[in-house]
């Protein structure tokens, strides 16, 4: 009864906010109906290498342009959200602003949008950060992400099983070559980790995917790692306007 008491106690006194706009809403970590109206959900048919939306309907495996042109290193990838809208929103806020209260309802929408039940011998990794970076935002947003993702379906999570050698240059108008060759060697497996993927599959887990080539960087050395297969899973996928 005590603890009963406290909680209402503490909703009347912080009420829940929505994620997005911080407006009151009935539940924590949950939108109200206007921003998840607004929230740029992915559905319909996507390509099965990175998750952007395709137009039309198909009963196969469909890849979208830059996939067929660049190749992608994974088996299979996939996000929930846009990025941009609410989705930008929300992954900002995760990522800029301390807003962890994000992980548990994104941890959600990225299982959701698995294209099947992942095999239970699957190692789930986040894409590392430098260190120095890591020190300065004090945490990373991927493996919260990769964390909650892990703990839901009962897989085993390796936060540093990947490791970035070199502080990279921020990407951000970048063209998808520069991207590329930027992060050319710069992640690599954590040597004393190496041994807990080797053939096992591994899902690697971040928070946006633009052009790929950090997800590419990563999954490269999970297979120099000896991999079984590499799928991606990102919170929110940027896509080139219609």
């Amino acid at each position: 009864m005590l603890h009963t008491g406290l909680q209402t106690a503490l909703r009347v006194i912080y009420p829940p906010r929505c994620l997005a706009c911080g407006g009151l809403v009935e539940q924590d970590n949950g939108l109200c109906p206007t921003c998840f109206t607004e929230t740029p959900f992915i559905t319909g048919l996507v390509c099965d290498l990175c998750g952007v939306p395709l137009p039309g309907a198909s009963d196969r495996e469909e890849h979208c342009d830059d996939c067929m042109a660049i190749g992608r290193p994974w088996a299979r990838g996939r996000a929930p959200l846009l990025y941009d809208g609410v989705g930008r929103k929300l992954v900002l806020a995760l990522k800029h602003g301390d807003r962890h209260e994000v992980v548990d309802p994104a941890a959600d929408w990225m299982i959701s949008a698995l294209p099947s039940k992942p095999d239970p011998n699957t190692v789930v990794v986040p894409v590392p950060l430098h260190i120095t970076r890591l020190l300065k935002r004090r945490y990373n947003q991927s493996a919260l992400l990769a964390q909650a993702i892990a703990t839901r379906l009962d897989l085993t999570y390796v936060p540093d099983a990947l490791k970035r050698t070199r502080r990279t240059a921020s990407l951000d108008g970048k063209s998808r070559d520069a991207r590329f060759q930027e992060l050319a060697e710069a992640i690599q497996c954590h040597p004393k980790r190496a041994h807990l993927i080797v053939d096992r599959p591994v899902l690697l887990v971040d928070d946006v995917m633009t052009s790929g080539a950090t997800l590419a960087a990563c999954a490269l050395s999970a297979h120099k790692a000896q991999a079984r297969e590499i799928y991606v899973m990102v919170l929110a996928r940027v896509a080139k306007a219609a």
